[in-house]
């Protein structure tokens, strides 16, 4: 008898991937994620790690998940998985709050013994039953044993053939989804270019799992997702976001005409950031791991002062012991970038988790009136323009800029167009010119923008020294006097207010007549924007704004929020922007919808609290 299978179209789908931290979760959704990019699919990723670095196998803490959203239209990760693979009984009951009814649970059944169980809390043999998840569609598939048999003659030991296990899950999804092995085959050959009886195996394990599901009809349909036909032509990669930031820097380097210099010391979740920037010498970056958080600014410092595009990243902690040598290129007017990518805290905090709570530590967190700029990246790709505009306004304007991103975006990744450099905006630093020698002094700034002019060490007739000691605004030299401290904090302060002048108006989406205003910044873009268009779609009235210049805030901030009855700010901390929005424009009704447990919003929710709030 013939069995007639169904293929189901879908628009959307998303799918998380959860194991153990050995089990390769990461390494697979990757490899689905950027397969289906080469075929046309939109894509937002989240990998979501755990943060002991080596948890008891088998146990809750110890689970590592990668959630992949494709199809098209697609700006967020997703919130409930239509698909979950569950290597063990601690993934599954991590992720069964994130299932729903319809859902598939792809489960190993060999990890699935009265011990394993054990491990995970589980008090009954029926986990799905103890769960109330009973009407998931189960694929049991005897994962362990059948990569057992698959690689009986390979010559590995035990150990080395389980490490392939995640290769028959990532063949069983590649079935359920209609992706061609073909198209997935080269992400393997350029992981295991150098080992290549580690390459032959995880092929034939992936070929095993594809056709595990076909001869089995392991599910009673499988699916095909529309793929977008919105894509500009171009080529494109699969970037994350702390990818992105490197690459936004060199762009900035080499539109400036300047080496990209960065000092820094590796911290979770931004490490990456730093690795990146030393992969590409050859485009003269200089990456240097300095031993600890206080060297890596002021080496970065050092950097600028020599006539470099000089930069920093760090997490939370690290822009804490960075705040007096922030305060230090705030005095000198140097530039240099400071790239902040936020994580749960405070202290050691959940530093494999997201939040944003690092914004009032950027704004204030350093001695004195210390003003700099503080922008945010909304997205993954949004990290190398943010990252390219910190730059070019840290270089025109001579001032330290800090770049918020935050774990969710630095770790997620999507599809990204690679730019034709040459069509980026050029950036033009105030560097001395022999018009201005007579005379000069390394104050002596531009009286339109307030900004001082850059001479590098070396140039005849432009020797100068700066530091950290108030200097005199005219004459540069060291000043205590009480009237010329004055003038140069509100010089400092209203040079950065200036900038101003450079950076986009704020933009209103949605029914601009709307009584609710929606207000996002940073990484919560694809959230938020996704629930305020599911509420248009419904015939509701909502606007949205989302801020990516913090300060200064765009000229017409004020001008916008005055003519909302109601201002939603929404936010991944206890209230920090709506709490600075109320400071520097008195006088608005500014209400919050705040969430602090590591993990990004999720699109049900946000469709509640706006529905709730325009109603109220």
């Amino acid at each position: 008898m013939t069995v007639q299978h169904k293929v189901t179209e879908l628009e959307q789908v998303v799918i998380r991937f959860s194991g153990d931290s050995g089990d390769g979760m990461q390494l697979v959704g990757n490899i689905f994620s950027n397969l289906s990019a080469t075929l046309g699919n939109e894509i937002s990723t989240f990998p979501d790690y755990p943060a002991e670095m080596r948890a008891p196998q088998g146990t809750l803490n110890g689970v590592s998940g990668f959630q992949v959203q494709v199809g098209k239209s697609v700006l967020t990760p997703g919130d409930r998985a239509d698909v979950l693979v569950a290597m063990n009984p601690a993934a599954l009951k991590t992720n069964a709050k994130s299932l729903h009814p319809r859902s598939i649970v792809i489960i190993d059944e060999d990890s699935f013994t009265d011990r394993d169980l054990k491990k995970a809390d589980f008090l009954t043999d029926n986990p799905f039953e103890e769960l109330k998840i009973t009407q998931v569609q189960v694929v049991s598939c005897p994962i362990t044993s059948l990569v057992k048999n698959s690689l009986v003659d390979s010559g590995f030991d035990g150990k080395t053939i389980l490490r392939s296990k995640n290769m028959f899950a990532l063949g069983l999804v590649c079935w359920l989804f209609n992706r061609p092995l073909d198209s997935a085959i080269p992400f393997l050959e350029k992981k295991f270019s150098k080992k290549p009886a580690v390459l032959a195996a995880n092929v034939k394990v992936l070929n095993d799992g594809f056709n595990f599901g076909a001869n089995t009809h392991a599910s009673i349909s499988t699916y095909r997702i529309e793929s977008s036909n919105e894509q500009e032509k171009g080529i494109y990669c699969d970037v994350n976001g702390n990818s992105a930031t490197a690459f936004g820097l060199i762009a900035a380097a080499e539109r400036a005409n300047l080496p990209l210099f960065l000092g820094s010391y590796p911290i979770t979740p931004a490490t990456d950031v730093l690795h990146e920037l030393a992969k590409h010498k050859n485009l003269g970056v200089k990456a240097i791991q300095c031993e600890d958080e206080i060297a890596a600014v002021c080496s970065a410092i050092g950097a600028s002062f020599a006539g470099h595009l000089a930069a920093t990243s760090t997490s939370g902690p690290g822009l804490a012991l960075k705040g007096e040598a922030i305060g230090l290129a705030v005095m000198t007017e140097i530039p240099l970038v400071v790239v902040d990518v936020q994580r749960g805290g405070p202290s050691t905090g959940l530093p494999t988790k997201t939040e944003q709570s690092d914004l009032l530590q950027a704004l204030y967190g350093r001695n004195g009136d210390s003003p700099a700029v503080v922008v945010a990246a909304k997205s993954p790709l949004d990290c190398f323009d943010m990252a390219f505009n910190a730059a070019k306004i840290a270089l025109e304007h001579m001032t330290p800029v800090i770049l918020l991103t935050d774990g969710f975006i630095a770790n997620g990744s999507s599809a990204w167009k690679i730019p034709n450099i040459d069509a980026m905006p050029a950036i033009k630093p105030p560097f001395v010119t022999e018009e201005i020698k007579e005379g000069w002094k390394a104050y002596q700034r531009n009286e339109e923008t307030l900004v001082r002019s850059w001479a590098k060490p070396g140039i005849p007739g432009f020797e100068h020294r700066i530091g950290g000691l108030e200097k005199h605004y005219t004459t540069s030299a060291i000043s205590m006097d009480a009237a010329n401290h004055q003038k140069m904090t509100n010089t400092r302060y209203n040079k950065i207010a200036k900038v101003a002048l450079d950076i986009p108006l704020l933009e209103i989406e949605g029914d601009e007549n709307a009584e609710l205003l929606v207000v996002g910044w940073g990484g919560t873009f694809g959230h938020l924007h996704s629930a305020v268009n599911q509420l248009l779609d419904e015939g509701k009235s909502v606007a949205y704004t989302h801020f990516q210049y913090i300060n200064p805030l765009p000229s017409n901030t004020a001008e916008v929020l005055k003519k909302y009855k109601k201002i939603l700010v929404c936010e991944l901390n206890t209230g920090q922007f709506a709490g600075y929005l109320r400071g520097v424009i008195p006088g608005v009704n500014i209400l919050q919808y705040n969430k602090v447990e590591g993990q990004p919003f999720m699109l049900s929710e946000l469709v509640d609290c706006f529905t709730k709030t325009m109603e109220a």
